[in-house]
């Protein structure tokens, strides 16, 4: 991994130097991350949120979706983390002057990073949404995962330009997304092989009509009247008992239309 705009402090550091500063951060995130959910219950546990209940602060923090309590454990957390953060800075031997160099060429990357993050969790879980709202008539279990790959294919770009914003060589990013994107394709063909049957299976009923609404249809063990032919199903109903049946079926089993 390559860091072009790193400054030139941090790139003739040894590899040592950055294992040994990742594991006190790694460190400092954890112990951040349990000392904010120990601090959390233990105020629950002590009635602070009850005892803040309808105050003015309280009442500010839950209009941005959080807690006096959840601020206070977040507090801790973080406290506890930037702890490790000056312990990663003493096994980097920086001086003060140094340090805040550092910090002042890298805040404005890796802020417009953590923003890209946010957007693009914004926008996967909009995605996400619309992709399901449109696959929602469509009854067939191969469609149930598009929105989900929809909403990591976002994340993952977003990652990526994330990424790139705190100097990760650009080559290798193109690499990966375009690598991604090839199993993408590759895997969706793959799972997707009999949704696509039923879609060009459809188009032919679409175009040549053997049936129609209304027509009463046997197709292998499911009989009934047409109630509707959309591009990958059809839908039989007989009495109280309605058939959804795959385009491709129609085609492999063939139909016997009734007089």
């Amino acid at each position: 991994m390559q860091f072009e705009n790193a400054p030139d402090f941090l790139q003739n550091l040894p590899w040592e130097t950055y294992g040994q500063v990742l594991f006190v951060v790694l460190i400092g995130a954890l112990l951040g991350f349990f000392v904010g959910r120990l601090t959390y219950r233990v105020l629950v546990a002590a009635g602070v949120d009850t005892a803040v209940e309808g105050m003015s602060f309280e009442r500010s923090a839950q209009s941005l979706g959080t807690s006096t309590v959840d601020l206070l454990a977040r507090l801790f957390g973080w406290t506890v983390f930037g702890v490790a953060i000056l312990g990663a800075v003493t096994v980097l031997n920086l001086d003060t002057a140094l340090f805040w160099r550092i910090v002042v060429q890298m805040v404005p990357q890796v802020f417009v990073a953590i923003l890209v993050l946010i957007v693009g969790f914004v926008v996967a879980d909009r995605a996400e949404l619309v992709v399901s709202e449109h696959l929602r008539g469509v009854k067939l279990p191969e469609v149930a995962f598009l929105p989900r790959i929809v909403r990591y294919s976002v994340l993952y770009v977003a990652a990526l330009i994330s990424l790139g914003q705190i100097g990760v060589a650009t080559v290798a990013l193109l690499v990966l997304l375009f690598l991604y994107f090839f199993g993408i394709i590759v895997f969706g063909v793959v799972a997707l092989w009999d949704f696509l049957r039923s879609g060009a299976a459809g188009v032919y009923l679409l175009l040549e009509q053997p049936y129609s609404i209304g027509d009463r249809i046997r197709i292998g063990e499911s009989a009934g009247v047409v109630q509707e032919v959309d591009l990958f199903v059809t839908r039989v109903e007989d009495d109280d008992t309605e058939y959804v049946v795959p385009n491709r079926k129609v085609l492999r089993e063939g139909v016997a239309r009734e007089r």
